[in-house]
């Protein structure tokens, strides 16, 4: 094996390492964790009926609760002082004051849908015990909420409507068959049906409950992804999302009566959604574009673009149009600060901003952007990747770093604001969030690289994204560490578990430990998608469980000799506590230094700020004493150190 030192000289040297642009270093003041979540998130943001009003949920009082803001004043009212379980707000109801949220328990993700009326009385409108649901959005009238909901069969969701004045369903598709109910026409005659085959292979139906004929719009020969968009406004058009015979998704208009497809909108990137305003004014579509949303706004009927607001500090992440089409709202952020909403009025051309959403504590020059860059991964295939740089690093001035993997499998880094991320860059870390081959944004055989291989060359890519942080002169290269959350916690387990050399330490978020189990253990409502999962992955219930049994982190564990924390939610449904417990316990007997904190009121990924800072904070402590502490070799010495150990809660 070569030294470390040679080949980082030898990959400054390789085609295809995407040198980082050189700024000066500078000290810059550091902020507590306490300070970085006393941001505010915002999200939602549905129009009143009248347009003077916004309706948004806000973590500012610690956990998510209901607001509205005036958007003559931007004065904020609160509508829910929930202690215990986020609110999240999906919309006014029609022609009132009252609204609809969804909250879960502890993270349980049995989310319910609740009327929250202007007298303050709540009503749970999916009661059900183990009920999950969906809202789905009004009928053309604005009589009827739509929704989806698994209270008939745990494993599917079927569709109901909700007459608005006593708030009764009413069953408009029973799902036998696992479909995805995902669109309704205006007239209720049209259903749009997905069926999940693999994950980057689904059929689309368009089922007509008139005449109860069944049509497939993909062809049978042809593996495409397809999710429909929208229902025209006259009944007679589908517009919908696929990449058939093409590496990215685009937009097609389906002509119902005669079969006929148009192609209506196509990037060199991935389109993620379209949709049209209420009465057809306007067609918004949303493009992936190299970890960025890049936004187009169209006049629907003549096709003709839309010049969007010029905005500032920040790319435009989502916008809503009123039902009038009068006004717009925009989330705009960036990797210096959390969304903020704006709303724009299509008649005075005036852009109105009514958050600030970052700390006034926090001078955002002292925090970092983020920067898009690629390098090659052990075959020559080029990696893109997030990169974030302190402001303090320098060739004389050598700072550690952070391998970071999200979550998935087939998820994505992307440009954007994290308070853990920009809180360690403070601190002196670099992170370097990468897009490994299984990763979506980048064209279908980019994301299908990693399909029965999870864990071996997906992984050779983060280990080779930490090579490439090492070929950077202002990194130290002996104190890289990995972290990740939910697959990327797997990824952070196997690296350790089948890289042991790689990486100095390894910060698992509630990641997949055994492969075997979490496969059998998926929540009942995932069973639509199962199959597509076992396709990707591996079925646990055939000879798949060979290659099961040999990337599964806890059946290697003796391999881990690098210092560990884990934090994992106790209400979790996806990965299950249990696989936290058990690998916390075979690496303690490796006599390493493991740190374990669950969170009783959390479930798959944390919400609440007291959380927040507590495992967040815990982070750093672990790295400066593990990562940024360690000796000149970068390795812990087994058995010498005192481990710094956090029983579960």
């Amino acid at each position: 094996m070569k030294p470390l030192l040679a080949i980082a000289v030898l990959l400054l040297c390789l085609p295809g390492f995407t040198q980082t642009k050189t700024a000066k270093s500078r000290p810059v003041k550091q902020y507590t964790i306490e300070q970085f979540y006393k941001n505010t998130n915002y999200g939602g943001g549905a129009f009143s009926t009248d347009d003077q009003k916004l309706l948004v949920n806000s973590n500012e009082s610690g956990i998510y609760n209901a607001y509205e803001i005036n958007i003559a004043t931007g004065e904020k009212k609160v509508l829910t002082k929930s202690t215990k379980e986020s609110v999240f707000v999906n919309d006014y109801v029609p022609g009132t004051n009252d609204i609809i949220y969804s909250a879960d328990k502890g993270g349980n993700e049995n989310d319910h849908l609740y009327l929250l009326k202007s007298d303050g009385t709540v009503k749970d409108l999916t009661p059900g015990e183990k009920e999950k649901a969906f809202f789905g959005g009004w009928s053309r009238d604005r009589k009827w909420l739509y929704y989806l909901s698994n209270k008939r069969d745990p494993k599917f969701f079927d569709f109901y409507k909700m007459d608005v004045a006593t708030w009764t369903p009413t069953l408009i598709y029973q799902n036998e068959k696992g479909f995805d109910v995902s669109g309704i026409s205006d007239n209720e005659r049209y259903l749009a049906l997905v069926q999940p085959v693999t994950t980057t292979f689904s059929n689309l139906f368009l089922y007509d409950q008139q005449t109860k004929q069944m049509t497939k719009l993909n062809s049978d020969d042809k593996e495409s992804n397809n999710s429909p968009a929208q229902f025209s406004m006259d009944n007679q058009s589908l517009y919908y999302i696929t990449d058939a015979d093409n590496e990215f998704q685009y937009v097609v208009r389906y002509d119902i009566a005669s079969g006929q497809r148009e192609k209506v909108f196509e990037s060199k990137w991935d389109v993620m959604y379209m949709y049209t305003s209420f009465n057809e004014k306007y067609r918004v579509i949303g493009v992936n574009e190299d970890g960025r949303n890049k936004l187009y706004l169209f006049d629907h009927k003549t096709g003709k673009e839309v010049e969007f607001p010029k905005v500032t500090g920040g790319d435009i992440k989502s916008v809503n149009i009123s039902q009038s089409e009068n006004k717009m709202r925009l989330t705009i952020g960036d990797s210096k600060s959390p969304n903020n909403l704006y709303v724009y009025d299509f008649g005075t051309k005036e852009l109105k901003r009514l958050t600030n959403s970052l700390n006034p504590e926090i001078n955002p020059d002292d925090l970092v952007n983020a920067e898009v860059v690629h390098y090659t991964s052990f075959d020559e295939l080029e990696i893109p990747a997030i990169f974030y740089k302190p402001h303090q690093a320098s060739s004389s001035s050598k700072v550690p770093a952070i391998v970071m993997v999200h979550g998935g499998p087939g998820g994505q880094a992307r440009i954007g604001y994290f308070s853990l991320i920009q809180f360690l860059v403070n601190h002196g870390y670099a992170v370097l969030d990468v897009n490994n081959r299984g990763s979506s944004g980048y064209g279908k055989t980019f994301f299908k690289m990693d399909n029965r291989n999870h864990g071996d060359k997906d992984l050779k890519d983060v280990v080779w994204g930490k090579k490439y942080l090492a070929s950077l002169p202002y990194i130290d290269a002996n104190k890289i560490g990995i972290m990740g959350g939910s697959y990327g916690g797997y990824m952070t387990l196997a690296a350790l578990t089948f890289h042991p050399d790689e990486f100095v330490t390894g910060v698992d978020l509630f990641g997949v430990a055994n492969w075997l189990r979490t496969l059998k253990e998926i929540p009942p409502y995932w069973e639509s998608f199962k199959k597509a999962l076992y396709e990707e992955i591996g079925d646990p219930n055939t000879a798949d469980t060979v290659r099961l049994k040999q990337y599964s982190p806890l059946l290697h564990a003796s391999n881990i000799k690098k210092p560990l924390l884990v934090l994992q939610g106790a209400n979790d449904p996806r990965v299950l506590q249990i696989e936290s417990d058990e690998i916390v316990a075979k690496v303690r007997k490796n006599k390493v230094p493991v740190e374990y904190i669950v969170f009783p009121d959390e479930g798959h990924g944390f919400v609440k700020k007291e959380n927040e800072i507590k495992g967040y904070g815990q982070i750093l402590t672990f790295l400066d004493k593990y990562l940024k502490g360690a000796n000149n070799k970068g390795a812990y010495n087994n058995g010498q150190a005192k481990s710094n150990e956090k029983k579960p809660m």
